[in-house]
């Protein structure tokens, strides 16, 4: 029979499975999900990505065989207000590319297009595909096809590629592979196909012709289906670049009115005609345009319009000044080699070493790496012997150089498999900014006493610790890189970047370097035995001590606050409030004795369970805009830097993100200094800001080009010379100094 105090005993010990399984249940979906984003491949017929889910699907009724019908297809699945692109994608985009790996005998025949959709990006336009699309290739099965007796079935590989847009636009890929049963029919996708199927452009042998008339081309097309005639068409033009795809039609009114650009159409007993301007920045001159028409974007035929005319001279593509292409050529191959602080190129591994080193060591004197380092140090009073404290301090120093090795291999091995991925990655998850401002609050109450470990721990755990004092400086170790990782920029920048283009070995050892410097003020307290000396005896003044070091701690915690709620907004950064209050209470009631503690602690817990439902989609639910401009300051976005050096204008970007403490300084400190702000607006210097606070890979991409690795980067473009990048820690002297210079 089960005895009641050993029931009572089990009992004890539940909350703390309870609360480590809240834990779990809190972060798991952000982990899951970031796992899903590091490599898109699939080895089976679905990939999924937090956009879009791919699928490759068959179609054969009757088998595979030669002159059988034997279709295969990607369907796209689109998130709300994401799309991908039709074969013209228009202003801007990219169709989706698919490359078949068939066996011998079997060849993809050409893709069947759907009709698409005409989707507006201000006053541009693009034509694409929203919800679900599926994308059908006839398979041709010539008389050489032989179904192996061992493997009858047909496998069907496709590598595709596809661009994928909201406001911003990410590039994914995918591999499928899939096998169609020889023997057999398979029609388990019939109603996806069917739909396709109609939703695919009819060919009409309509007479249609276009003519060039100035700056329009003029179509006039007879013999269309009645299901067409006297509606109002909607024209997409298979050619790309070729029509102004932006023009309003005219009869749109207030619309029409608003618009760079107008074409008109009309019906004329059974002839459908239309005016349409030519791009200027037309880049073909075809004799046939390709037309698909439709009235109610679901049953679309498709016409050929012979062109007749003389088309207007191509308009020149817009070019730079030479001195300006000799310049960006120049910076091309700079930004193989990073760019110091200061303008000096770190040539060798031993500069980048040494710096590593002295930027190691300063990391010690942050708010939040400092009371670890204070407390750890203190604990040397406490020290039985000598021994003890360089156990200790190896330990210590093993868990710090241990871990931004682990980081550092970790985002090497990540860039490898094609992440576009930064120092600081870590911090751009909403998760890990909860994990850290649930740690640093539990560190903060353990120095406040508001709990005690022995106290929250199982017996067998807290003896543990206490008889392997060596474990605990490894963790405090770990930690203190953990904390620290966000604020190396100042002092690493350079070094990180020029690690990142080493080879691996020469990369880890530049990491190493970084921990060595970290973990060298608290290795040689440890290994000299004077500074023991040195250190104040021990007394009631430690245990005050000891609480003043929380709040540095808690100001850490405020600022992980501050950064949640740029990710996820107010409601994320509530939620991990509550978080915090729930946690904050459950260690509290776990440090009760006697029958207290068992009705305090199921209360905690029942808090718990009720608000985390509600607390984990929250904290981790990344909000689409996550900055505000500020006066006079635009969005960075590709391209734009370029675009406004070919209008002859200088440029000053601000690569940032709300984690990056140094940054925030940067912020409120020089680019916000009133005579900078002067120089800026004398001179006529573009602001933009490029906000890292999420991942953004077009953002990596840049900053990686200049040769840096994390944020914050500064730099100055001046038309006809190469790019500056300036200094981590920004200083008012400097910038005006590069600023006289434009």
């Amino acid at each position: 029979m089960l005895r009641f105090s050993s029931f009572k005993r089990w009992l004890s010990q539940l909350p703390n499975a309870i609360f480590f399984i809240a834990l779990c249940a809190v972060f798991l979906p952000a982990i899951a999900q970031n796992t899903a984003q590091i490599g898109l491949k699939s080895a089976g017929a679905v990939v999924t990505t937090p956009q879009v889910r791919a699928e490759l699907l068959a179609y054969a009724p009757d088998g595979v065989g030669a002159g059988k019908q034997v279709w295969v297809g990607l369907q796209i699945t689109h998130q709300p207000e994401w799309h991908t692109y039709w074969k013209n994608s228009g202003d801007s985009g990219q169709p989706t590319d698919m490359q078949w790996t068939l066996p011998a005998g079997i060849q993809a025949g050409e893709t069947r297009w759907p009709v698409p959709k005409k989707i507006w990006i201000g006053s541009l336009a693009n034509y694409g595909y929203e919800n679900t699309v599926l994308l059908p290739v006839p398979l041709e099965i010539s008389s050489m096809y032989k179904a192996d007796l061992l493997k009858p079935d047909a496998e069907v590989k496709l590598k595709a590629v596809w661009l994928v847009c909201k406001q911003e636009c990410i590039p994914e890929e995918g591999e499928f592979a899939l096998k169609i049963p020889a023997t057999s029919s398979t029609a388990l996708h019939k109603a996806a196909f069917d739909a396709a199927f109609a939703a695919y452009p009819q060919d009409l042998k309509a007479a249609a012709s276009a003519k060039i008339a100035g700056k329009q081309l003029e179509f006039s097309i007879r013999d269309l289906p009645a299901a067409l005639r006297g509606k109002s068409l909607q024209l997409f033009p298979e050619t790309a670049e070729v029509l102004e795809n932006g023009a309003k039609l005219s009869s749109d009114g207030e619309k029409a009115a608003k618009a760079t650009a107008t074409w008109q159409q009309a019906w004329a007993a059974d002839v459908w005609t239309a005016s349409f301007p030519i791009s200027v920045q037309r880049s073909a001159s075809p004799e046939v345009m390709p037309l698909v028409l439709t009235a109610d974007g679901k049953t679309a035929y498709r016409v050929q319009a012979k062109v007749e005319g003389v088309w207007p001279k191509v308009a020149a593509a817009a070019q730079v000044s030479p001195e300006l292409a000799a310049a960006l050529a120049a910076n091309a191959g700079a930004s193989q080699k990073p760019i110091q602080a200061g303008g000096s190129e770190v040539t060798s591994l031993l500069p980048a070493l040494l710096l590593a080193l002295i930027g190691g060591l300063i990391l010690n004197l942050m708010p939040c790496v400092l009371p670890v380092l204070a407390i750890k140090v203190l604990g040397f009073a406490n020290a039985p012997n000598q021994k003890a404290r360089v156990a200790g301090g190896v330990a210590y120093a093993v868990g710090v150089v241990l871990s931004f090795l682990a980081l550092g291999g970790l985002m090497l091995a990540l860039r490898a498999g094609g992440e576009a991925l930064g120092w600081g990655f870590q911090l751009q998850s909403p998760a890990v900014i909860a994990a850290l401002a649930l740690l640093f609050t539990l560190i903060a109450l353990n120095l406040l006493g508001v709990f005690e470990m022995a106290n929250v721990l199982p017996s067998s755990v807290a003896t543990l610790q206490a008889k392997n004092p060596q474990v605990d400086a490894f963790l405090s170790g770990v930690l203190a890189v953990a904390i620290a990782s966000p604020c190396t920029a100042p002092f690493m920048g350079a070094s990180l970047g020029y690690a990142l283009g080493l080879p691996a070995w020469q990369a880890l050892a530049v990491f190493s370097a970084l921990g060595i410097g970290m973990a060298l003020p608290y290795l040689a307290a440890s290994l000299v035995p004077a500074v023991a000396n040195w250190l104040p005896r021990p007394g009631a003044w430690m245990d005050t001590f000891k609480k003043f070091m929380a709040f540095p701690m808690l100001a850490t915690v405020v600022w992980l606050l501050w950064v949640i709620g740029q990710q996820t907004g107010i409601d994320g950064a509530a939620a991990l409030l509550v978080l915090l209050l729930c946690v904050a209470m459950l260690v509290w009631a776990l440090s009760l004795r006697g029958r207290t503690r068992m009705v305090v602690t199921i209360i905690s817990v029942a808090l718990c369970a009720v608000f985390l439902p509600a607390i984990g989609p929250n904290v981790l639910k990344i909000q689409e805009s996550t900055t505000t401009q500020t006066t006079g300051w635009q969005a960075w976005e590709p391209g734009k830097v370029e675009q406004l050096l070919a209008q002859n204008q200088a440029v000053f970007v601000d690569f940032t993100a709300a984690w990056c403490v140094t940054c925030q300084y940067n912020k409120k400190t020089t680019l916000a200094d009133a005579a900078v702000l002067k120089d800026f607006s004398a001179k006529k210097v573009q602001l933009l800001r490029a906000d890292w606070t999420k991942r953004d890979p077009a953002i990596t991409q840049a900053i990686t080009a200049l040769g840096r690795s994390g944020v914050p980067v500064y730099v100055l473009y001046k038309p006809g010379s190469a790019p500056v990048v300036m200094q981590e820690i920004l200083s008012v002297t400097q910038l005006q100094a590069e600023l006289a210079k434009i």
